[in-house]
C-alpha cells in the first residue's frame, strides 16, 4: 500500500494526584478547553474532554505516530503548567502518575462522547474509582487492587 490510512479513538481517564478536588466547577471549563488545547497542539482531535473535581476523561483521535503513552503525556503535562502558570491557589496540583487509556471503535464513540458530557450526574451514582474499576472490568484489563490507586 502506498500511503498509511487510520482512525484511531482513545479514551484516557487521568485523575489529580490522590484524587484532590482540586478542579472546581468555576475553572472545569478552562481546563477541558486547555486540555483540548495540547491535543490540537500535537496534532491529536479531540472530540470530548470533561470530568469532575478530581479525573478527566478524554475522547481523542490520534495519529498513528503518536503512542498511546505519549498522547497522555502531552495532555497531562502541558495542562499541568498551563494550571500552574494560570492559577496561583493551585501550586499543589498534579495529576496522578498513571491513567488508563482505552481504545474506542468508530461506532462507539457517539456514547464516549455522551459518558464524558454526563460525568456530573453520573457520579453522583458512582465514585471515580468505582467507574475506574468498571472500565477496566468492561476491557478485560487485569490489575492488582493493591496497585490501583497508588
Amino acid at each position: 500500500m502506498a500511503n498509511t490510512f487510520s482512525q484511531v479513538y482513545l479514551h484516557l481517564v487521568f485523575s489529580t494526584k490522590d484524587r484532590i478536588d482540586f478542579i472546581k466547577p468555576e475553572i472545569e471549563n478552562d481546563i477541558w478547553a486547555v486540555i483540548g488545547g495540547c491535543a490540537r497542539k500535537h496534532k491529536m482531535v479531540p472530540l470530548q474532554i470533561g470530568g469532575i473535581d478530581n479525573h478527566v476523561p478524554a475522547l481523542v483521535s490520534t495519529p498513528t505516530t503518536i503512542a498511546p503513552a505519549q498522547a497522555a503525556k502531552y495532555l497531562k503535562g502541558d495542562s499541568a503548567l498551563w494550571i500552574h502558570r494560570e492559577f496561583k491557589s493551585l501550586q499543589n496540583f498534579a495529576w496522578q502518575d498513571g491513567y488508563g487509556v482505552f481504545s474506542v471503535s468508530k461506532s462507539a464513540v457517539p456514547n464516549v462522547v455522551e459518558y464524558i458530557k454526563t460525568q456530573r450526574e453520573h457520579h453522583d451514582k458512582q465514585s471515580f474509582e468505582e467507574e475506574f474499576i468498571s472500565l477496566l472490568r468492561l476491557h478485560d484489563i487485569d490489575y492488582d487492587e493493591r496497585f490501583l490507586f497508588g
